[in-house]
């Protein structure tokens, strides 16, 4: 079995597997059946969480490349993270295949990053995790060194205002290019670097695409957020028609049947291969 991040994600690429569900588990939107499922323990909101995390990692295991865990969802307190901890175990243990990202968002001085690198990959043991390049390299190296995870580098994302400074020209170029283009030439000598670039963006997807070559792109947004599917398809593949990891948390979670929204998204990813 594939050990590393990027060995893990090409595994599942040669399955044609490109999707991505985010497991931002929020306790009050999960169906009430798991709330009172787990009303008498004696910790009932991790339980609930942890509960609806696995029914939709079981019912869509077969379908995705990975799994996302946004931390915001589960720092709030105790109960949460011990929600998180167990979803990222049980898919390690049930599931090793699949690769797992911490989206933390992670971001500081080295001395700091050390930390975060410990939280991540020693007490989490998560595959990849989303950095900050605002620091530079030097700073991220603790994240940078470690050669079977995967660092995954915010480049274009995908809020509305993500253009305040990313857009900024920095000798004629606009910010983000400048951020890929060193990730993709200076930051990856441990070939385990990807970057993000939001699907509500789709024309800059294309020109990331030329400039990182090959390496992977997580591509948050599709779903609730609007994002064009068929544009992020046309513009992010790589030349072996792989390369993406196509993230929707929300449209498919909290879907009326989770497995079936998945499909569906399965297939309209495979209904555009089948025509290229």
């Amino acid at each position: 079995m594939a050990d590393s991040f990027i060995e893990k994600l090409k595994q599942k690429w040669n399955e044609d597997r490109f999707i991505c569900i985010g497991l931002d588990s929020d306790f009050s939107k999960i169906p009430q059946s798991f709330k009172d499922q787990s009303s008498d323990s004696e910790v009932p909101i991790e339980g609930a969480i942890y509960e609806f995390n696995k029914s939709i990692i079981d019912s869509t295991h077969d379908l995705v490349c990975a799994y996302k865990i946004n931390s915001a969802f589960y720092e709030a307190d105790a109960q949460t993270w011990e929600a998180m901890l167990n979803t990222f175990y049980y898919i390690q243990r049930t599931y090793p295949e699949i690769p797992v990202i911490l989206d933390a968002k992670r971001g500081d001085i080295g001395n700091t990053n050390q930390g975060y690198v410990k939280m991540a990959f020693e007490t989490i043991k998560a595959d990849a995790i989303t950095i900050h390049p605002y620091l530079g390299q030097e700073a991220n190296q603790p994240f940078l060194d470690q050669k079977d995870k995967g660092i995954i580098v915010l480049v274009r994302t995908s809020n509305e205002g993500a253009g305040e400074f990313q857009d900024l020209p920095v000798s004629g170029r606009p910010l983000y290019e400048i951020v890929a283009e060193n990730v993709a030439t200076k930051w990856n000598t441990n070939g385990n670097c990807a970057v993000v670039v939001g699907a509500t963006y789709p024309e800059e997807l294309k020109k990331v695409r030329e400039i990182v070559g090959d390496m992977p792109i997580l591509v948050p947004g599709i779903g609730a957020q609007g994002g064009d599917l068929e544009g992020v398809l046309a513009n992010g593949l790589n030349k072996e028609k792989q390369g993406l990891i196509i993230s929707s948390s929300r449209a498919i979670i909290y879907a009326d049947d989770p497995r079936m929204a998945a499909q569906d998204l399965d297939q309209k990813i495979s209904s555009f291969h089948r025509t290229k």
